[in-house]
């Protein structure tokens, strides 16, 4: 298979795939529509969904792209030093779900495909994942978030749930806070295994896993009351996730580096957020065990599991 095949193959994928969550997230809503704004420019092209004070969420957006250049940006050369200089092509859809409810966590998916061309052929690999923010813990939630990512992984071996959770945990770390983002979920990148339909058919698995795992949740939660205070918490946990993906995220990083589209870039960034110098929570409360107990890496699974009685 060439290069073009791959990518036709990948493309027509991810197109699908952004279509479909779109439509599931817009009828979850039950108020607003997505805004579709095609774009492009001499480095590529893409399609953005936004979806802007609906019923449940805040905002949702949804980025399709396929972007190109004559050399790889330096958040990428510098963990491929031996593909400095070469062509490169680079496409997938990335999606961050803010909603309302403080009790429902902010979403996060993003699967893609890498290549570029050297004088020893074509390199190329898959990337991605989902990962999961809560701001007021639910064991419930966190349980099922991870199973679902067990099934969606589980086709593909035993080992690549606990070697994608494991990447999730260490990656989605503030490490000036030494904070975990939220309960982590899939991680992986430079993935090539099996060749191409398999790492194919794990980054479509992944893909079409988010929604069973994500929506379950936005049900659960829609309804729930919540006070000015989770509010205020939820906005303030919030400059966490923005300090994230302005300092470590690489989907961020390459994106600006290969002169990506700016406001398709900058979309994953909660539309409300708040900052509070030296803010502590008070100790015992669902805010303080939230940093304190909630968002630590654990094995979710395992407390899935009822000991069988005597």
């Amino acid at each position: 298979m060439d290069q073009s095949e791959e990518l036709k193959e990948v493309t027509q994928y991810l197109r699908g795939l952004q279509s479909h969550i779109c439509t599931s997230l817009q009828e979850a809503d039950g108020g607003a529509t997505f805004r579709q704004d095609v774009w492009q420019q001499d480095n590529g092209s893409g399609r953005t969904h936004i979806l802007n004070n609906g019923r449940v969420f805040e905002q949702a957006g949804v980025n399709f792209s396929h972007v190109h250049g004559s050399a790889l940006p330096a958040a990428a050369s510098a963990r491929h030093p031996e593909l400095g200089g070469s062509p490169f092509q680079a496409t997938g859809v990335s999606l961050v779900v803010h909603p309302h409810n403080p009790f429902i966590p902010t979403s996060h998916m993003n699967v893609r495909f890498f290549c570029a061309s050297t004088p020893a052929g074509l390199v190329w690999w898959f990337g991605g994942g989902f990962d999961l923010t809560p701001y007021y813990g639910d064991e419930a939630d966190a349980i099922h978030w991870h199973q679902t990512a067990l099934d969606a992984c589980s086709p593909f071996g035993s080992d690549i749930y606990p070697r994608f959770k494991a990447a999730c945990d260490d990656y989605f770390h503030l490490r000036h806070r030494n904070e975990q983002r939220g309960i982590g979920g899939l991680f992986f990148d430079d993935f090539s295994e099996g060749g191409f339909e398999h790492a194919f058919a794990l980054t479509r698995s992944i893909g079409d896993h988010y929604l069973p795992a994500y929506l379950p949740i936005v049900t659960r939660h829609r309804d729930t009351p919540f006070s000015p205070h989770h509010r205020e918490f939820q906005l303030y946990r919030r400059g966490r996730y923005v300090e994230f993906n302005l300092v470590y995220d690489r989907g961020t990083l390459f994106g600006l580096q290969s002169g990506g589209r700016i406001e398709s870039i900058l979309m994953s960034l909660p539309p409300n957020v708040a900052w509070r110098y030296d803010w502590r929570a008070e100790s015992g409360s669902p805010e303080a065990d939230l940093v304190q107990d909630f968002l630590r890496p654990r094995d979710w699974l395992a407390q899935a599991v009822k000991p069988e009685s005597s």
